[in-house]
């Protein structure tokens, strides 16, 4: 399949779409923080791409250990799939650093699809598609619903929504529409993001509504891109039926809890 888009400047887009609002920039790495709300949010983002100074690391790594410490966050890396990764995960795995959720990065053309009457649209996230979101996807309490809240403002979107016959919320979705020049392309891609749907409302259509509503609301896109997990075979044939295609892959990276000697 020809490239539609590079793996850099897709890095660049999903940061952009699913923003951290505590953050720093090293030059090299992205500390991001969103007290624990999402992997996605509280991880490092070793930039791909040309650049990766390796005698850099052990500076880096010590002040990015001390960073996510003062924060009460775990230090997690989040790894592309790729050449340019490899001397890292190597220093992860001397460092007994996890691998844990294999994630898919898909994409497709900008082709529209003929969105569905029947699924509500909204630029912003309203109370149920928040509530519905969170019970699928969410961990924590009212505080953590509100930093999750923040972080899916932080981009323009459009949501979806589509009820079942009790006209209650069944599934909801999220087009995240980061701005033009944000990953220094002159193209304008879309990213999907919380794709879920009520567990006892699943096989009835509903997730496939909500996807090709928010393909064919969002005009003039040149591009769209989707996460899913590695495990979620049910999602990812949806995808492919929507001619998602498989780009790249990533895995977050988490250190291990040190242990402490007690005792006499």
């Amino acid at each position: 399949m020809t490239e539609l888009i590079s793996l850099p400047r897709l890095e660049a887009l999903m940061d952009a779409a699913w923003p951290a609002p505590d953050r720093y920039d090293t030059g090299e790495w992205v500390l991001r923080a969103a007290d624990g709300v999402t992997q996605r949010a509280n991880s490092v983002w070793p930039r791909s791409g040309p650049g990766g100074t390796r005698h850099k690391w052990p500076a880096l790594l010590r002040d990015a250990r001390a960073w996510y410490r003062s924060r009460r966050l775990p230090l997690i890396f989040q790894v592309f799939d790729n050449a340019g990764s490899d001397a890292l995960n190597a220093v992860l795995d001397e460092e007994g650093f996890t691998r844990q959720s294999e994630t898919l990065i898909l994409v497709r053309g900008g082709d529209a699809l003929v969105p569905d009457p029947g699924v509500e649209l909204s630029a912003g996230p309203t109370d149920e598609w928040l509530r519905l979101w969170w019970s699928v996807d969410g961990r924590g309490d009212e505080d953590s619903l509100a930093a999750a809240r923040g972080i899916l403002e932080g981009c323009q979107s459009l949501y979806a929504l589509v009820r079942d016959d009790d006209g209650l919320p069944a599934a909801v979705g999220r087009l995240a529409v980061p701005p033009d020049g944000a990953d220094g392309g002159a193209d304008s891609w879309g990213g999907l993001y919380c794709m879920v749907t009520r567990p006892d409302a699943r096989r009835r259509g509903y997730a496939n509504r909500v996807l090709r509503s928010l393909l064919g609301a969002a005009k003039g896109l040149d591009g769209y891109w989707l996460l899913v997990t590695a495990a979620n075979s049910g999602a990812r044939d949806l995808y492919a039926r929507a001619g998602f295609r498989e780009t790249g892959r990533y895995h977050y990276r988490q250190e291990r809890p040190k242990r402490h000697l007690t005792g006499c």
